[in-house]
């Protein structure tokens, strides 16, 4: 990892750096795909926000999207341009994952500092991702509750963009301290306003960890400078959202309340103890402890003002989240994140901290061993995303051959409307057919009636208008779906709700 050691210029170890990251991006990314994993990222109905996005716009759709308190700008962006690769549905979210991966090692390389600065900064970047690979990789469950955190960062709509913008405001704020210039404060306050914009979440992840921090480690006037950064490129950032407001559907106030502090306590303990009761759950456990101590130890062995910020954040931001989302009484494993990127952060400043070259061989060896298992990882992405679904397929296929409008709840119909040849055919409603504008375009419900309802193991039971009841409906069998079509019968959409 030590490139400079080798004799290569600058920009050789630059790109060498990105092909190691983008190697172990692969291996997280094959591991995701090749465990129960896989249905976080690719058949999640929260996943599945930018692929029904770009399939809107793709079919010529009026924009009318009802998003939550998140507006995923960073996201939906990236996910458009790729999705326009035409590689489809699956391939695209694979590739979206590996790209988020990337993106976050950059984050690290801005965080780890300048060469004119730091000791080893491509190295330190690189085995901040060494570590959040193997926190990835020992995530393994379905369940969208796990305390299984870095491996969030594979998917489209778990904040991917929000770690990424989180850690590159470390290193922008590490990088101030280090230079008298203001390209760095103001690229700050920028990365700040947008993070905020996208999701205000990045002012609990940031924002205010960065402020306590950099008041720690100096009470200067630069200190005071970088501050003002953070807290008006926030506020400027939340100012930015008022233009969105008939888009935020929620505006996120229901998510937080004081009075349950005791039993948001008890949830979060009951996922660290779910997350023990297994080895690759004890041992990614251990492994955070691990990464806290070490950034705990950083944190006084370090005496620039640079990396002992870096090194200080690392841990003051995961117990200040952890303590804030107890003390607003959330319930959302993925609020803890700080808990796996921000861990992982202290590794970027070890190089500086140990002061020690590491023998040349043992980045080559090291190198070579992520690119064999990026290599082996391959098929599994490939093979995740190419194995047909036969239910999947019943579905679409009687959807696109009836040509008519059909109905589901939101677990159980995001999957096949972002398969279908018109996403349109599709209307996501509630159990009472409300049209449920939740992460979805809100165009859909100019249908105002469906004839079809699509089921399965996730959906509630329908409670039909007037008259008609399921019986009435001939049923479809495709696996784990069922079309209930009910013909010549309407059933009329009702109001929205989100």
């Amino acid at each position: 990892m030590q490139a400079r050691a080798l004799g290569m210029p600058r920009w050789v170890r630059e790109i060498l750096g990105v092909a190691i990251a983008t190697a172990l991006a692969i291996i997280v990314v094959g591991s995701v795909a090749g465990s129960d994993r896989s249905e976080l990222l690719l058949r999640d109905g929260d996943s599945l926000l930018t692929t029904l996005f770009a399939r809107s716009l793709e079919t010529g759709q009026s924009q009318d999207w009802a998003m939550s308190t998140v507006l995923f700008v960073p996201e939906l962006a990236v996910f458009c341009l790729l999705w326009a690769l035409g590689a489809g549905v699956g391939p695209t979210l694979a590739l979206s994952g590996i790209l988020n991966l990337v993106a976050l090692y950059g984050a690290f390389r801005v965080a780890a500092g300048s060469r004119a600065r730091a000791r080893a900064p491509i190295a330190g970047a690189l085995l901040a991702s060494v570590a959040f690979t193997l926190l990835a990789v020992l995530d393994t469950s379905a369940s969208r509750d796990a305390l299984e955190l870095a491996s969030l960062q594979t998917t489209t709509t778990y904040y991917s963009a929000t770690v990424v913008g989180s850690v590159i405001a470390v290193g922008l704020v590490r990088r101030a301290f280090e230079s008298s210039g203001w390209v760095a404060v103001v690229g700050l306050a920028l990365v700040s306003a947008a993070s905020v914009l996208s999701n205000p979440l990045f002012a609990a992840w940031a924002t205010v960890p960065l402020v306590v921090v950099v008041l720690v480690v100096s009470r200067a006037g630069r200190a005071w400078i970088l501050v003002g950064a953070l807290v008006g490129g926030a506020g400027l950032g939340m100012l930015a959202r008022l233009p969105f407001a008939h888009v935020i559907a929620n505006t996120g106030a229901g998510y937080a309340d004081p009075t349950h502090w005791l039993a948001s306590s008890d949830y979060y303990g009951s996922l660290f103890a779910q997350r023990a009761s297994s080895p690759a759950g004890l041992a990614a456990l251990l492994l955070t402890a691990a990464l806290l101590g070490v950034g705990v130890t950083l944190t006084v062995r370090t005496a620039h003002p640079g990396p002992r910020l870096v090194a200080l954040y690392s841990w003051v931001a995961p117990l200040l989240v952890l303590v804030g989302a107890i003390a607003l009484g959330t319930h959302a494993a993925r609020y803890l994140q700080p808990l796996a990127f921000a861990a992982a952060l202290a590794l970027v400043v070890a190089p500086d901290a140990v002061g020690r070259r590491t023998p040349r061989l043992v980045p080559l060896l090291a190198g070579a061993v992520i690119v064999v298992a990026a290599v082996a990882s391959i098929p599994r992405i490939a093979h995740a995303v190419s194995t047909p679904d036969a239910d999947l397929d019943c579905v679409a296929d009687w959807v696109d051959a009836s040509h008519r409008t059909g109905a589901g709840q939101f677990w159980t119909i995001r999957l096949p409307k972002a398969h279908i040849a018109d996403p349109r055919a599709l209307v996501q409603v509630d159990h009472r057919l409300n049209g449920y504008a939740w992460l979805v375009n809100r165009d859909d419900f100019a249908a105002e009636e469906v004839t079809y309802l699509v089921v399965d193991d996730q959906s509630a039971a329908f409670e039909l208008p007037g008259d008609v009841a399921m019986d009435d409906a001939r049923v479809v069998s495709c696996g784990r779906y069922s079309i209930l079509d009910f013909g010549d019968t309407v059933l009329p959409l009702g109001p929205q709700r989100s």
